[in-house]
């Protein structure tokens, strides 16, 4: 079974190598205080990720400062309760369910929220024995009736 998007691969390309580009003119320490700030507004990792691309021309966090975005967040106690990629999981999964309700025919979409269920049990385990959720988190399953699909 194929768990990957079978769409296509549309996304930006990350920078050759892990040394800062000479064009950077910002130091480690302004490249920190910019993430922290960021953080402080509201955004998530990917999305100050983005920020600090297009609007400031910092190609990749790393190679400036030696450490992640999300490093950076953990030290100064920013990084959200939820890794991102969970919550925005979860966060379809309830825009499916909310379909659902309205439209409870739509056998194709309940296939989707049975996927995207277990792909955030896969995450919750792996997160789980990481360390990184407590290990009695718990996700309240949809308790929608399964699909029988030929």
């Amino acid at each position: 079974m194929k768990r990957s998007k079978e769409k296509g691969k549309s996304h930006s390309t990350r920078p050759a190598g892990m040394e800062a580009p000479k064009w950077v003119n910002y130091k480690p320490e302004d490249v920190e205080n910019l993430v922290v700030n960021l953080a402080r507004r509201g955004f998530s990792p990917s999305m100050i990720g983005i920020i600090l691309r297009d609007q400031y021309g910092i190609p990749l966090v790393k190679a400036i400062c030696g450490k992640t975005v999300t490093e950076i967040l953990r030290e100064n106690n920013l990084l959200p309760s939820i890794p991102e990629d969970l919550s925005n999981l979860i966060k379809r999964a309830e825009k499916v369910k909310r379909h659902l309700e309205e439209h409870p025919k739509d056998k194709s979409s309940r296939r989707g929220l049975q996927l995207i269920e277990s792909k955030i049990w896969r995450l919750i385990k792996y997160y789980k024995a990481k360390g990184m959720l407590p290990k009695d988190w718990k996700y309240e399953f949809s308790g929608l009736k399964t699909v029988k699909l030929r």
